[in-house]
């Protein structure tokens, strides 16, 4: 049938190579023939374009609706009833037609179906409000607080110890909090993130918003009037760039994840305010601790969540710079042992830290060079677990070889004078 239809078209197989040769962009293959009538589809520029089938015309069903005398003559037909034996005597009666009647109880699972007014069980609230200020998160800011404080070569003053990490503790509950109120909408389409709180409506927004100004408020308060104005200003900092920094950043480049470090890398910065009232050397060195064991933590942890990063649509190096991850990791793990060698230079630890600590230096950088190598699930998922003990025990091992006194004097520090008038 092809054949008997070819010789009637007007283009010829010689005019559509022709036609193809003067303007490609106009030439789709064989819907220029005119004995193909069912492709109306043609090409021009970039543009697809599709001339519409001529409509067919109308045709009449037996019984048209728009017919007013048929609708009359449908109306007049009288029901048929069905064929009943004579042993059986009909109804006098005519059974009205069924009306569904709701129940009680499927009107209450109808309604529990529906929008309903949140009802809050007091017996959850500890739970609630722990999981709000991301408790396990909240106890590793407080003990690295306590280890700039217990780092700090003045003499421990349990009380100060005590209210410094209170406060820090409030402070970070607030910043928690305020960080799940943000990203209620993106954490709904995290695995991780999709059973908080705030996401499942245990919580009323307001209610959560009250938590964290609750905890905020007298947190930064006690920091300030009990401690003192540096270690109060520190805490408020921390709050805002987590809150208003970190937090809107993770949708929008990946310096979040160098804004994060920053925000982790303050609590030991405060705790040695809160002991000695400035800002020291030895004070941005356990920062830089902090900083630097970021981010082979953090890089390890987001590398195998890369999926539920980008169902939430946050902008993470292992998402969008898998192989920077990967560089930036190895770097700060290495960066670890150049950071513990400098602890006796500026005379926060005896010379025996940077020898004991070396050992858990090196491994943390192997399996980051192992991680920068591979670039799995496994190696990062052993570099994450490792990270886990690293920071606690590096913490450790400097506190046991803390250096009391800057001079390396025997006698303590001088006592607070104050001048008569």
């Amino acid at each position: 049938k092809l054949l008997q239809n070819a010789p009637q078209s007007n283009q010829t197989f010689s005019c559509l190579i022709q036609l193809h040769r003067r303007d490609p962009s106009t030439w789709l293959t064989y819907q220029h023939l005119n004995f193909l009538k069912r492709l109306y589809v043609t090409k021009k520029g970039s543009e697809l374009h599709q001339r519409a089938i001529p409509k067919q015309s109308h045709i009449m069903n037996t019984v048209d609706e728009k017919d007013d005398s048929l609708e009359t003559e449908v109306e007049r037909i009288s029901a048929i009833n069905p064929l009943m034996p004579d042993s059986v005597s009909q109804p006098d009666f005519v059974a009205p037609p069924h009306i569904y009647v709701e129940t009680e109880e499927v009107r209450q699972a109808r309604l529990d179906r529906q929008w309903k007014q949140l009802k809050l069980d007091l017996s959850e609230l500890p739970d609630i409000y722990s999981r709000l200020s991301k408790i396990k998160l909240t106890a590793l800011v407080v003990i690295t607080a306590a280890a700039g404080f217990s780092m700090a070569p003045v003499p421990f003053d349990p009380i100060n110890f005590v209210v410094s990490s209170l406060g820090t503790g409030l402070a970070s509950c607030a910043a928690n909090t305020i960080n799940q109120y943000f990203e209620v909408p993106f954490d709904s389409n995290m695995n991780r993130t999709k059973n908080r709180p705030l996401v499942r409506g245990q919580i009323s927004p307001l209610h959560a918003v009250s938590f964290a100004l609750a905890c905020g408020v007298p947190g930064v308060a006690l920091l300030t009037l009990a401690v003192n104005p540096l270690t109060g200003f520190l805490g408020a900092l921390n709050i805002f760039l987590y809150t208003c920094c970190y937090t809107p950043l993770k949708r929008l480049s990946i310096t979040n994840t160098w804004i994060g470090a920053l925000v982790g890398a303050i609590p030991p910065v405060m705790g040695w305010t809160a002991a000695t009232g400035c800002v020291d050397p030895g004070a941005l060195l356990l920062g830089g601790f902090l900083y630097s064991w970021q981010f082979p933590h953090f890089n390890a942890l987001s590398w195998n969540l890369r999926e539920d990063y980008s169902r939430g649509g946050y902008r993470m190096m292992s998402v969008t710079h898998p192989s920077m991850c990967k560089r930036v990791a190895l770097r700060h793990s290495l960066a670890l042992i150049g950071l513990s060698t400098m602890a006796p230079v500026l005379d926060v630890t005896t010379w025996t830290f940077p020898v004991i600590s070396l050992p858990i230096n090196l491994y943390i950088s192997y399996l980051a060079f192992r991680f920068y190598q591979k670039g799995d699930r496994n190696s990062a998922r052993k570099l994450f677990f490792c990270s886990l003990w690293h920071l606690p025990m590096l913490l450790l091992l400097a506190l046991t070889c803390k250096k009391y006194n800057r001079g390396g004097e025997d006698s303590g520090p001088a006592p607070l004078t104050v001048p008569a008038n």
